[in-house]
C-alpha cells in the first residue's frame, strides 16, 4: 500500500490536520511527522513552536489512535543554516533520507503549500498539493495566545476536544509564549527557529 508522509509543524493539531489526515487515509497508509529542531539535542520551542514533540504525539494519539504513524525522522539538527542552500548542502540530502528511514513501500509527501511542494518536488519527495484549508494552525494558536492573555476567544472550537485537553494541561507553555517576540525565520516556504545557534 502506499504511505503518505504528512510533514507539517502542527504546533497544534488543529481540525483542519485531522481533516487532511482523515482524507489522506482513505487512498494510502499515513504517516505523521511533525517538524523538530534540536539544538545540542534539545528541542528548540518558541512562540512559533509552543508544543514540544512528545505533546504534538500526544495529540495525535489522542484522535487517531494507531490508525496512522508517527515518526520523529523530520527533525533539523541546530546550526539549522547548513541545510541550506537546499539541494546544495549535504545535511539536506541527509535529512531526504532520515524522512524515507523505513519507509519501503511507494510513497508520496503531502503539502498545502506550493513554495514547499516545489522543494520536496526538487527532492524527489513525490508531493502531492493539496488546498490550503480555511483555518491555520497559526490563527488558532493566536487565539489561543489571546485567551491566554484573558480575550475571549474561541478556539476550542477549532481543535478537537481531546486536543484542547492537552492544550489545557499544557497552559503554563501557552502563557508563558503568550507574550513572547515571534523568533522564527522563514526559508523556502518553511519557518526555523533563530533561537540558539541562528541561521545566518
Amino acid at each position: 500500500m502506499t504511505v503518505a508522509i504528512y510533514l507539517a509543524h502542527l504546533n497544534p493539531v488543529t481540525n483542519a490536520h485531522v481533516q487532511i489526515i482523515e482524507e489522506l487515509k482513505i487512498e494510502a497508509k499515513v504517516k505523521v511527522m511533525p517538524v523538530v529542531f534540536l539544538d545540542k539535542g534539545v528541542e528548540v520551542n518558541s512562540r512559533s513552536f509552543p508544543f514540544d514533540y512528545e505533546t504534538r504525539k500526544r495529540m495525535l494519539v489522542s484522535v487517531f489512535g494507531d490508525t496512522i504513524g508517527i515518526s520523529s525522522n523530520y527533525t533539523f539538527h541546530a546550526p539549522f543554516f547548513r541545510y541550506f542552500p537546499p539541494m546544495l548542502s549535504p545535511y539536506s540530502w541527509k535529512l531526504r533520507s532520515q524522512i524515507l528511514r523505513g519507509i519501503n513501500e511507494d510513497f508520496f509527501t503531502y503539502t498545502g503549500d506550493k513554495t514547499e511542494g516545489l522543494m520536496l518536488k526538487a527532492y524527489r519527495l513525490n508531493p502531492k498539493i493539496g488546498m490550503r484549508k480555511d483555518i491555520s494552525a497559526s490563527s488558532v494558536k493566536n487565539k489561543i495566545y489571546e485567551a491566554a492573555q484573558g480575550k475571549t476567544t474561541d478556539w476550542m472550537a477549532d481543535v478537537p476536544d481531546s486536543v484542547a485537553r492537552i492544550i489545557e494541561e499544557r497552559w503554563d507553555t501557552v502563557k508563558k509564549y503568550a507574550s513572547s517576540p515571534d523568533t522564527t525565520t522563514r526559508i523556502a516556504g518553511m519557518k526555523f527557529p533563530r533561537a540558539g545557534r541562528k541561521i545566518r
